[in-house]
């Protein structure tokens, strides 16, 4: 990132400060770590794919998801600590998950560049050495209706969706809870959103049950929930 660019983002974070908050003056610590990463010229060379190998990008799959994910890898190896990668920048609001309508000509677009880029992820932090340090999180925020509807798609449907999870100390192959017969409701193990969160913080070495405050002075738990400690060998 040049510096004049920086600089820019660097005033707009000022004109925001303008608004009132309340914290007990580690804020600007974490704000300078965030500038400090931005120039880090490791983190700067992460960005450059093109100095990957062809094949290693092939690997991973010559689309915008498949290339995010090879991203992601190189920034974890970078020492970058949390990455996020976004199946909507990857494509378009005809195929992305949130199907209401043709789910049936979306998905078959949808799936095969995921299930590539995904399995090309996890097989390369394997042999690179660093899967079993970073865990890997497939998921959205909530599942689809158990019955396709009237437009040939599934609408919204928090009480039942999976969850994919790799390294970091998973014991691989193994499933944790079930759904019943069509999927609607959970059935056997369940789990809320507030045990993933949890087990995520966990597994970073983060006690999850510590509080904080936001800028209101108001006071909330990191996540109300427990780690899913079974799944962990």
């Amino acid at each position: 990132m040049s510096g004049s660019r920086l600089s820019a983002r660097r005033d707009l974070l000022e004109g925001f400060n303008t608004v009132s908050e309340r914290h007990d003056g580690s804020l600007e610590s974490y704000r300078q770590r965030a500038f400090d990463l931005l120039q880090n010229a490791n983190f700067k060379q992460a960005f450059h794919l093109a100095s990957e190998r062809s094949e290693v990008r092939q690997r991973y799959g010559r689309h915008k998801l498949g290339q995010s994910l090879l991203l992601a890898r190189r920034l974890v190896e970078a020492g970058v600590r949390f990455v996020n990668v976004n199946d909507r920048a990857a494509n378009s609001q005809n195929t992305n998950s949130d199907s209401h309508e043709t789910i049936f000509p979306r998905h078959k677009e949808l799936l095969a560049p995921a299930d590539q880029g995904f399995s090309a992820l996890v097989e390369d932090l394997d042999q690179r050495g660093l899967l079993n340090s970073t865990l890997v999180v497939a998921m959205g925020e909530f599942g689809g209706t158990p019955k396709i509807n009237g437009n040939a798609g599934r609408d919204h449907w928090p009480q039942c969706y999976h969850v994919l999870l790799a390294g970091g100390g998973v014991s691989g192959g193994m499933t944790f809870g079930s759904s019943d017969s069509i999927g609607a409701y959970p059935d056997t193990d369940p789990v809320t959103p507030g045990d993933v969160a949890a087990t995520i913080f966990w597994r970073f070495g983060v006690d999850h049950s510590q509080e904080i405050h936001d800028s209101f002075g108001r006071l909330f738990r990191l996540a109300d929930g427990q780690p899913i400690r079974a799944m962990f060998s």
